[in-house]
């Protein structure tokens, strides 16, 4: 019979030294990222091209929808002084160092100790997406900073703070106004007060689509049975989807069965969060990008694998 985890009291974790965990954490994202650091292709080069804009160095006519409609990434970059690309990829740098670090502290705050903590944190940085697509200008980093933020709230019981990382995320991406839902349907948070920060992060995706960001040619996305044909002979998005999937994706199917019951609710969040990269499999093309927006709801149970082994024997 497996055996659940049980979590730890507190006082019975022993404290990292953050500041030197950070400060490796962020040699490490250095070093994993430098190689294609300030990349712009295809999508990279839209989020590039929103900072540009709103440094005004280019015309809203040059912008190509949806992308600058995820405006908080781009428009953060557009305030670091200095060469735009290099700023954008530092900055995408910091936050897939604080997502590292989110995530280290949620496993630490779930009991499972300082390895699986560590570990936990070297799984968000040694990984195919934060090699491949880390070092573009993507908003990525910043959506998957926001779940992580997420997730160490809902595990440490602060669903304030989660909704508030909530509301960040939904500014990065606008599929996380999910994390909102599954906050009000799971009555994390009181069911009215939770319907406001759901409207608010509603009134800030329609008042980014018409009144900041106007003008653009419309888009759909309608399922296609000819993108999923093509995206079945794109090896190299299969590719990215495999290696970015091999490691945490089974290591997280291992530990889940003896995870804390902390983290069992994650379980849930992840089904709901997989629904949009499902929905746009269907639609338009897909790469490994898809899998490394789960990170944060696999690489808890992920942590859990060594012990699932053991309890095994």
């Amino acid at each position: 019979m497996k055996q659940a985890l049980t979590a730890a009291t507190p006082d019975s974790v022993r404290r990292l030294d953050w500041f030197q965990l950070a400060a490796g954490f962020a040699l490490l994202a250095c070093l994993v990222m430098v190689w294609r650091w300030g990349g712009t292709v295809a999508d990279s080069q839209a989020y590039y091209d929103t900072a540009r804009w709103l440094r005004g160095e280019i015309p809203a006519s040059s912008l190509v929808a949806p992308f600058p409609y995820r405006i908080l990434v781009p428009a953060l970059a557009s305030l670091i002084p200095g060469d735009l690309r290099n700023g954008f990829a530092m900055l995408n740098w910091v936050l897939v160092t604080l997502g590292a670090g989110l995530m280290s502290a949620c496993v630490l705050r779930a009991g499972l100790g300082q390895g699986r903590a560590v570990a936990a944190g070297l799984m968000m940085i040694v990984s195919v997406p934060t090699f491949w697509f880390a070092p573009y200008l993507v908003v990525d980093p910043g959506s998957v900073c926001a779940r992580a933020a997420f997730v160490l709230a809902v595990v440490s019981g602060q669903p304030w703070l989660a909704a508030g990382a909530g509301l960040l995320g939904t500014a990065v991406r606008e599929e996380n106004i999910l994390l909102l839902v599954w906050l009000v349907a799971m009555r994390r948070i009181a069911f009215f007060p939770g319907l406001a920060v759901l409207a608010a992060a509603g009134a800030w995706i329609v008042a980014v689509r018409w009144w900041l960001v106007t003008g653009l040619p419309s888009y759909t996305w309608a399922p296609r049975w000819e993108q999923v044909a093509h995206a079945l002979g794109d090896w190299r998005s299969l590719a990215t989807i495999v290696g970015s999937a091999i490691v945490v994706v089974p290591l997280a199917l291992r530990g889940w069965r003896v995870a804390p019951p902390v983290l069992r609710p994650i379980a849930g969040l992840l089904a709901l969060m997989a629904l949009p990269p499902l929905y746009a499999a269907l639609c338009v093309r897909v790469d490994g990008r898809a899998v490394w927006g789960l990170y944060p709801f696999l690489v808890p149970f992920a942590a859990c694998a060594p012990l699932a082994w053991r309890l095994s024997r």
